[in-house]
């Protein structure tokens, strides 16, 4: 058996498991402040969506601004970051429009930035 040739390679597969960890690790922790923000701005769109085709089907018929209360409540369950004057909803003949922009700043520790949201919907047909 020839241990000069096995005494250069000894420790390589350590390091490249520590490296593997490290990246599994990274990636874990990024998708864990991420993913949240992507579920909870889908559970908004959502909501909007719902809002727009069923605001003007109860009696009474709900204004403007009951729509927008209702849209700034589930913001606020959702902890998402929208200003209740900056939901925008419009009624004309018939046709719900709602929308509203926000932002989400994500915070990994060693860098961080902001995602940006545009969430709109409408009761108009194809």
């Amino acid at each position: 058996m020839n241990w000069s040739n096995q005494n250069g390679e000894r420790g390589g597969s350590k390091i490249s498991l520590i490296l593997t960890l490290l990246i599994v690790a990274a990636l874990g922790f990024t998708a864990v402040k991420i993913v949240p923000v992507y579920v909870e701005a889908y559970q908004f769109q959502d909501s909007i969506e719902a809002e727009s085709r069923f605001a003007l089907t109860g009696y009474p018929k709900k204004s403007v601004d009951d729509i927008r209360d209702d849209i700034y409540k589930k913001a606020l369950d959702l902890d998402i970051p929208a200003k209740r004057e900056d939901i925008r909803v419009s009624v004309t003949n018939g046709s719900v429009e709602i929308g509203t922009d926000y932002s989400v700043l994500i915070d990994l520790k060693v860098y961080q930035y902001t995602l940006q949201f545009h969430p709109h919907a409408d009761n108009h047909t194809i």
